[in-house]
């Protein structure tokens, strides 16, 4: 047993040695520059749904979901457009917000968070559609990406 530190990292190289130790050689899965084996597409719809968790309340954010419909990377910027799916016409109005409030700042903030993740200028648009017990079917799971 070594009792470490995360926060200042005593016997950090203590408790790494012997698990290294133990691993076997081989070559890397993925190439240097690859942080996962998971689509660009996959990590910008959960930027968006991160801010949906951020800005909306109660349990508005775990009846959503997020659709890539367009990922198209042009000259000078990257063009997506996104489908929020919600259970109820009461949890678009809130995603959407008075006179379009929300769903302007959900877009703003998600886009910048999306800018610094490709290195590059988005146009983002944001649509919430209303899917009344899309968690229930397995078509709509499965094309949200939530089925096998």
């Amino acid at each position: 047993m070594v009792a470490i530190s995360a926060l200042t990292g005593i016997n950090y190289k203590k408790f790494l040695q012997p698990i290294l130790e133990l691993l076997p050689d081989g070559e890397p899965f993925y190439e240097d520059d690859s942080i996962s084996d998971l689509p660009e597409k996959f990590f910008v719809s959960e930027l968006i749904r991160e801010k949906i968790y951020e800005l909306a309340q109660e349990e508005i954010p775990y009846h959503t979901a997020v659709l890539i419909r367009e990922f198209k990377e042009k000259q000078t910027l990257t063009k997506i457009v996104a489908d929020i799916i919600v259970h109820r016409e009461t949890q678009k109005m809130i995603l959407i917000g008075e006179k379009g409030s929300m769903i302007k700042k959900l877009g703003t903030l998600a886009r910048t968070d999306i800018e610094k993740f490709l290195d590059r200028k988005v146009f983002l648009e944001l649509f919430v559609k209303v899917k009344p017990k899309w968690r229930d079917n397995d078509l709509h799971l499965k094309e949200y990406g939530y089925g096998a």
